[in-house]
């Protein structure tokens, strides 16, 4: 279509991590709850607040570009339709798979729940709609109990390929399965344990009275979990370590100073999660230029979502929008949410 790819990335990086900010599924968001020490659905709604606007401000923002690019007025995608469907059985009951998940989530299933019953349900759909392919990842050529079963089961865990008559098409029919994801999750475990470590021997206890030395009010307690998000970033190179590490700095500092735990996940994700892939030599930011073949400060500049994200949260809490405090119950030394 003539537009120009860093562009194009930076509309994809900006809606995906607006799924992922919000997503009940997402590995960052179920991090910073954590860390933070609030519920999941609490943090998510929480989030909202300065979600919804930045996203609006971002389409406004794509809105205003896109009146500034010529394309043509026609484009011929037969070719392509016509592989995926060679390939694949294409059908809108295939829909009810997502849907499905969707409405776990809008249930509030516990996350471990809703993606099994997604996987299950995936299993269960590509027994019917896609035999022949799950054939070919059992290695077998027709579909019986052990090749239904081999094929499911290494969709699921291990690497697998899928062979179209358009050879662009191949690299978006690959998935790595579990497997793929044993790195995320040793990453995430050490990023606990370097955590942990830094909290017993005192080091965070010394880092953390080092930045509060900036931090005189909430705002100034907010923009410093966030320069230490985007620190982290930079230094360690990693997004999960951007979470943990800030949020056992200040977790104490926030109930301290009576804010609830809430506001400390929503700056974690600003700050943390949405950071990393604006940085070339972090994890997030290589993945996402090898995977859209767009270098990183190329696409930075469109990445409009993830620039403005810790921007909103700053305006927030320099003007106490929705600044979610603790006050005391009933109970003497307990506090609770207000």
């Amino acid at each position: 279509m003539g537009i120009n790819p860093a562009i194009s990335a930076g509309a994809i990086i900006s809606g995906a991590y607006f799924g992922d900010k919000l997503s009940p599924l997402s590995d960052t968001t179920n991090l910073a709850a954590a860390v933070s020490g609030t519920d999941l659905f609490s943090h998510i709604r929480y989030m909202l607040y300065t979600t919804v606007p930045t996203y609006i401000v971002t389409l406004i923002a794509f809105t205003i570009l896109s009146f500034n690019i010529q394309t043509p007025t026609s484009i011929d995608i037969s070719e392509t339709l016509h592989a995926i469907d060679q390939t694949f059985t294409i059908s809108g009951w295939l829909f009810l798979v997502p849907v499905m998940v969707i409405f776990c989530i809008l249930m509030k299933v516990k996350p471990i729940m809703a993606l099994l019953f997604g996987t299950l349900l995936g299993a269960i759909f590509a027994l019917i709609f896609q035999p022949n392919i799950l054939a070919k990842v059992a290695g077998g050529n027709t579909l019986d109990f052990i090749t239904a079963y081999k094929g499911i089961m290494n969709a699921i865990t291990s690497d697998t390929a899928i062979i179209s008559p358009m050879q662009s098409l191949n690299s978006l029919f690959e998935a790595g399965g579990m497997k793929s994801m044993l790195n995320t999750v040793w990453l995430i475990l050490c990023a606990m344990f370097f955590g942990g470590v830094m909290e017993s021997i005192g080091a965070l206890k010394k880092v953390t009275k080092s930045l509060l030395v900036f931090a005189k009010n909430t705002f100034g307690l907010v923009a410093s979990t966030v320069a230490s998000c985007i620190a982290v970033n930079i230094t360690a190179s990693e997004q999960y370590l951007s979470i943990v590490i800030p949020g056992k700095m200040f977790a104490k500092e926030y109930r301290k100073r009576g804010l609830a735990p809430e506001n400390l996940s929503r700056t974690l994700e600003d700050g943390g999660t949405l950071s990393s892939v604006l940085i070339p030599w972090t994890t997030c930011g290589a993945y996402n230029a090898g995977g859209l073949g767009v270098e990183t400060l190329a696409y930075l500049p469109y990445a409009f979502f993830n620039i403005i994200s810790p921007i909103m949260t700053l305006i927030f809490v320099a003007f106490s929008i929705k600044i979610k405090r603790l006050f005391n119950s009933d109970q003497p030394g307990e506090l609770k949410a207000q």
